[in-house]
């Protein structure tokens, strides 16, 4: 995957340095780092996914939050103010 964000970061360089200076570049060069950045683009989207669906939805199941998503949200007690700002207003009277 590095290699692939390196090639894909240089893809962009050479884009940076072909919209800097437009007339140092041919057309077919400036179609070549076009076609450089969609090809290395991808690339990285294709590893993304594909790494992605390796993972079993047992695996994406256990992902961080997950358990979150699952627990009813309780109502705050006591009207909706928490504790700190109970603390805060009763220190401040």
């Amino acid at each position: 995957m590095t290699e692939l964000t390196q090639a894909e970061d240089m893809a962009y360089f050479r884009a940076d340095l072909c919209l800097y200076s437009p007339e140092s570049y041919s057309l077919d060069e400036k179609k070549g780092i076009c076609n450089d950045m969609m090809a290395t683009s991808k690339a990285v989207l294709d590893t993304m996914r594909n790494d992605f669906e390796q993972h079993s939805p047992r695996c994406s199941r256990q992902a961080p939050g997950h358990a979150l998503c699952l627990r009813r949200r309780k109502p705050p007690s006591g009207g909706g103010m928490s504790s700190w700002a109970k603390e805060t207003r009763s220190t401040t009277s």
